[in-house]
């Protein structure tokens, strides 16, 4: 399905870069264009869970996620510098399906609850705030203090969807993949993106 406003996806220094790579493998096998914005502390993550170096530049990135994602061609990705503050995506003029920031650390929470904007990332889903737009947070932590709770509370008044990374189970998962996907599309509902092959409830048997 091809598109000409793309979707916003950020990328924040939470644990389960999983989550994003699946969505980006998802959407790019439907040809959807990404703008995608990874915060500073995803090279530390990407260190951290698979022993791998997230490239600096802006055009290796794009093939560093590709890559990931194991979807070399399809679909439109472009990738921008966290810090690029004057991106095409820091402007409400620009149009987009709106953003989902997967996975979204309690900072990024906090930050946006608070009307912070100190990278890319934030400012572009300040701005899906501003504008009316979607803008879809997948919060990967546990416990949630009451502060997290709260500022998560403040983002659902105004207007963003909140999917927590909880993934069930009447989908019979046989795989790790499995349990994510269900998040993923779950998250991409919010934006009525349906890509991700996933059996939905149909209801219980009746007796």
């Amino acid at each position: 399905m091809s598109t000409i406003r793309p979707l916003i996806l950020g990328v924040t220094g939470a644990s389960g870069l999983i989550y994003a790579v699946r969505a980006l493998k998802f959407l790019l096998q439907a040809d959807y264009a990404i703008d995608l914005v990874a915060s500073r502390a995803v090279y530390q993550v990407w260190q951290a869970e698979q022993n791998v170096r997230m490239p600096p530049d802006p055009l290796q990135q794009e093939q560093f996620w590709r890559q990931q994602a194991d979807v070399l061609t399809g679909g439109k990705l472009i990738c921008h510098p966290a810090g690029d503050v004057g991106a095409t995506i820091a402007s409400g003029s620009f149009k987009t399906l709106g953003m989902i920031v997967i996975p979204c650390s309690m900072s990024t929470v906090a930050k946006l609850a608070a009307g912070l904007s100190s990278d890319l990332l934030e400012r572009a889903a300040d701005v899906q705030l501003k504008e009316g737009r979607k803008l879809v947070l997948v919060p990967r932590e546990t416990p949630f203090s009451l502060i997290h709770l709260r500022n998560l509370t403040t983002l659902a008044e105004a207007g963003a969807r909140i999917v927590p990374a909880i993934p069930a189970w009447y989908h019979q998962p046989q795989t790790i993949e499995d349990l994510v996907d269900f998040v993923v599309a779950r998250a991409l509902d919010q934006v009525d993106i349906d890509c991700v092959p996933l059996k939905r409830w149909q209801g219980g048997e009746r007796e």
